[in-house]
């Protein structure tokens, strides 16, 4: 299916950025959470802001246990602000660096919230459904067989085990008893195979058999020799709604972002001044 195939077209690399909201923390503006729950030299913590810290310190605290996950993220978040008032009585709010770190991180945060409001959050049920049909209608389709095997280590062996079979012998009950491949267990089922997913030998004569035949001659193969039966031959079914709800989700994402972006450099001005750089950038496009 070509779920990822406009991802081709998305040659900048700032859309990472905006695709990582996919799974990050709600829009600030959806939050209500004014109760304060804290206070640190005076700054208060309320629900809001511990809430947003639960989602960037997930990582670092998922092995703390759940019940204690929230105090734990709290504890920090109440050393950050400790450390950042010993940082401000110090004047580092004052330095360059610090102004250009707020810079950026002010405007990737409203970055990310117009990504949510008019990308993430506009996608409704419906958008997904028509883009998965859209995308269904091209699905590429190859053949496929299902066929279950006996590998032994002989060819002698596997003559016998095909005399047994031209004599009434169930194929699965051999299988279970007499294959030393790891789906003996299993009656030899190894499920639907394409094209290129097995040994050639071993594909030659899967797909050379009809609907319910066994090969009559053991194929031999560099893991032993092998009795084929060929239980069904379909094409490929394309995957169900659900299988692929999140990719067609960040297909419609990633061309939403797109049209942001692109209306944005088409409503708003903007000029590189190192040639080099610029001649680069360009080449992305």
């Amino acid at each position: 299916m070509a779920l990822q195939r406009t991802a081709n077209l998305l040659k900048n690399t700032v859309l990472a950025a905006g695709l990582a909201l996919l799974t990050a923390t709600p829009s600030l503006a959806q939050e209500n959470g004014k109760t304060i729950i804290a206070k640190v030299n005076g700054v208060e913590i309320t629900e809001q802001e511990l809430a947003l810290a639960e989602v960037d310190m997930l990582e670092q605290f998922q092995q703390t246990p759940a019940e204690n996950r929230r105090a734990a993220i709290l504890n920090a978040l109440i050393d950050i602000k400790l450390l950042a008032a010993a940082a401000e009585e110090a004047g580092l709010d004052q330095s360059p660096s610090f102004q250009a770190r707020m810079a950026f991180n002010r405007a990737r945060t409203l970055h990310n919230e117009i990504f949510q409001k008019n990308a993430l959050n506009s996608i409704t049920d419906e958008d997904l459904k028509t883009r998965y049909d859209l995308e269904i209608k091209n699905f590429p389709q190859t053949e496929e067989v299902k066929a279950r095997h006996i590998l032994v280590d002989s060819e002698e062996a596997a003559r016998e085990i095909i005399a047994e079979l031209d004599g009434g012998a169930d194929f699965i009950e051999l299988a279970k008893t007499k294959s030393t491949g790891p789906s003996g267990p299993q009656g030899g089922d190894l499920g639907y195979f394409g094209k290129g997913q097995m040994v050639p030998e071993f594909e030659t004569a899967a797909f050379a058999l009809e609907k319910g035949e066994y090969t009559k001659d053991p194929v031999k193969s560099q893991f032993g020799w092998h009795v084929i039966l060929k239980e069904d031959q379909r094409m490929t079914p394309p995957p169900e709604f659900e299988q692929v709800k999140s990719q067609v989700r960040q297909m419609i994402a990633r061309e939403k972002y797109f049209n942001l972006t692109q209306d944005a450099r088409k409503k708003f001005k903007y000029e590189i001044l190192d040639q080099d750089l610029k001649q680069k950038v360009e080449s992305l496009k």
